[in-house]
């Protein structure tokens, strides 16, 4: 398995930086697109939807993103980035008012609209969130993957061989607060290299750096939860070792679009 998840990576990378340093916006908003609405069905095969609702799910959220796209071409990258400032604080408070209750009072979500209306509140902010920080600077669109990924493996390593104390064992019982400390430990590391390097050269960047790796811990968490709402161990198998497109994206989903948000209102860069 972990060579699989290995190999699976490497193949990843392989095809997301030339992508990511020499495609256009429009380009990379377009590709960006297809693998959200490759989550979107994920998700929707993951709440149980049946398959008509899931395509129309799916096809109405494919019109608008093409809709968006296709304004973008018209009248400018800055116009969607305009627009997707609205999209990021309501990711904001999604991810930090109302998913934290539920994790909270472990609740489970049993309305289909409601659950169909949160997956596009978890991915459309996402798309939007890839366009924006890649239209800035590739760089920085690849040190926020780059936070997110050493603390995923961070915390993976950490809790393996140090974890005691469980984080939420409700909800996801390999999670343990050592494996938070590890992944914490990690992306200051990160951002000691950063500031050294001249990079950043505000200090303002290890609270950054430690909020994108809380939110992880809550997006990974909130899938969690849906996953044991309806059973499943994976959001789908679309990518050997890893699952499905959800389970490699989980603590993108509340960190890039919150840390966009930040980094354009104060300035990180």
């Amino acid at each position: 398995m972990l060579k699989t998840r290995i190999i699976t990576a490497v193949l990843l990378t392989s095809a997301l930086l030339p992508a990511l340093f020499l495609s256009s916006n429009f380009t990379w908003a377009t590709m960006m697109l297809a693998v959200s609405i490759l989550a979107l069905y994920e998700w929707a095969k993951l709440i149980n939807l049946s398959q008509t609702i899931s395509m129309v799910y799916v096809l109405v959220c494919a019109i608008l993103g093409v809709v968006l796209l296709s304004l973008m071409s018209v009248l400018g990258f800055h116009w969607l980035a305009n627009q997707a400032l609205i999209a990021f604080v309501i990711s904001a408070a999604f991810w930090l008012l109302v998913v934290p209750l539920l994790l909270k009072k472990w609740v489970i979500v049993e309305s289909k609209a409601r659950l169909m209306l949160v997956g596009l509140l978890m991915i459309a902010p996402l798309w939007l969130a890839f366009i924006f920080a890649k239209g800035a600077d590739p760089w920085l669109l690849l040190t926020l993957l780059a936070t997110i990924w050493i603390a995923d493996s961070a915390a993976y390593f950490a809790g393996k061989n140090f974890g005691k104390h469980k984080l939420a064992p409700n909800i996801s019982p390999g999670k343990t607060w050592e494996g938070v400390l590890g992944a914490l430990l990690a992306v200051t590391a990160l951002g000691l290299v950063l500031t050294m390097s001249g990079v950043v050269t505000k200090m303002a960047v290890f609270p950054l750096l430690w909020i994108v790796t809380g939110l992880g811990v809550v997006g990974d968490l909130f899938e969690s939860l849906i996953k044991r709402q309806f059973g499943k161990k994976d959001s789908g198998t679309l990518l050997p070792g890893h699952g499905g497109i959800l389970d490699r994206i989980d603590g993108l989903l509340p960190s890039l679009p919150i840390a966009v948000l930040m980094i354009y209102l104060f300035h990180y860069f």
